[in-house]
């Protein structure tokens, strides 16, 4: 009989000690702690980026237009240049013996002119006193005119000349920057070479970039609601290293058609191009940037941190907490980014709490531990 009753004690005494662990189990889990933050309405200057290229306001090619050998090159490569600086001599002695070629030869036609035209006064005498017939008269003229018309050949050919031995010196057309040598001194050139160099015009600079037809469309939508114009937008350059250039453009030209590949169209800025304390340009011809197109007044937003911003299939969406202490799912509308935070164009109200820290531990319709945020500063 013992046997049997110690299994009954042992059996009630594990049904007390169920009992006893039941209401443990049962017992309501805490809220998760979370820390909100109120929306609020600020100043910010909405802003829209885009990939953009630098682009030089004037590239010119420095070509060979005579031909000759390659005597000098009074440039150093990556040097800025101003305008009519000598930059290359080419060989300038068959030009200069031309010339004196052709001079020697306006001589001798201006001697024949001045005996021609003796030769028509002596005919036109004899002529009027009948001492000889008038078909004299008439080839003393045309002996004449051609002398004259030889002469003038000569005068445009000495120009000519003039003009080649002008190309032997190769100046620069502008000011800017001069790039690599691509020819030898004593290399022979012609006009059909591939070019000397190339000079880049550096100050101001411009900032191309494409835009979609619909941003285009809602940009300009924006700027009639405003009363203003979309082509007064500030445009600002982020610069391969991330820093932001410190000068800022203006929109100057928008292209008049839309890229059928990419429905994109084409915009540009002008943007001045200063130098760092070791006298260098910030912005190079052909350089990536990002363009920064801002509002050139700022106007006021509500905006959120960006933590308080979570992303699923459907959109952006944040967890605002009622006055219940519950979590709410609301998908808002996003505008641009303002550093650490973000302007919210649809979604929320001002004043109303949004979750910022434990957003990961909190399901829609969920009671919270609600805790402030610290002000900035603090």
């Amino acid at each position: 009989m013992t046997f049997p009753l110690l299994a009954i004690l042992a059996t009630a005494l594990l049904l007390g000690a169920c009992d006893e662990a039941a209401p443990a189990k049962q017992a309501a889990a805490p809220p998760p702690a979370v820390v909100v933050t109120s929306v609020a309405k600020q100043d910010v200057t909405p802003s829209t980026t885009f990939n953009g290229r630098i682009e030089a306001v004037d590239t010119v090619e420095l070509r060979a237009r005579v031909q000759g050998f390659v005597e000098k090159r009074l440039f150093d490569e990556g040097a800025e240049v101003k305008a009519g600086d000598l930059l290359i001599v080419l060989e300038k002695a068959p030009y200069e013996a031309q010339i004196g070629q052709v001079k020697g030869q306006i001589t001798s036609a201006e001697g024949a002119l001045r005996l021609a035209k003796i030769d028509v006064d002596r005919s036109d005498t004899l002529v009027r006193r009948q001492a000889a017939a008038q078909s004299r008269l008439d080839e003393s003229n045309a002996k004449h005119a051609q002398a004259l018309g030889e002469l003038q050949q000569l005068q445009a050919a000495l120009k000519r000349s003039e003009l080649d031995l002008s190309y032997t010196e190769i100046r620069a057309p502008m000011d800017g920057r001069v790039g690599r040598f691509r020819v030898s001194v004593g290399d022979f050139v012609t006009p059909s070479s591939e070019p000397l160099a190339e000079i880049v015009s550096q100050d101001p600079m411009y900032v191309a970039f494409p835009v979609s037809a619909r941003t285009l469309l809602e940009v300009r939508k924006r700027a009639e609601s405003a009363g203003g114009n979309p082509q007064n937008l500030r445009v600002k350059l982020r610069l391969p290293d991330g820093s932001i250039y410190g000068e800022s453009g203006a929109i100057n030209f928008v292209d008049v058609q839309v890229s059928s590949t990419t429905d994109t169209v084409i915009v540009r800025a002008t943007i001045p191009n200063t130098r760092n304390s070791r006298s260098e340009r910030f912005l190079i011809h052909n350089q990536l940037v990002t363009a920064i197109i801002e509002q050139a007044e700022p106007e006021q937003a509500l905006v959120v941190p960006q933590a308080a911003i979570a992303i699923d299939q459907a959109g952006p969406y944040v967890l605002v907490v009622d006055k219940e202490g519950k979590a709410e799912q609301r998908r808002i509308r996003l505008g641009s980014r303002h550093g650490s935070e973000i302007s919210v164009v649809d979604g929320l109200k001002a004043g109303e709490r949004v979750i910022v820290e434990g957003l990961q531990k909190v399901r829609p319709g969920q009671i919270v531990a609600v805790s402030a945020a610290p002000k900035s500063g603090d």
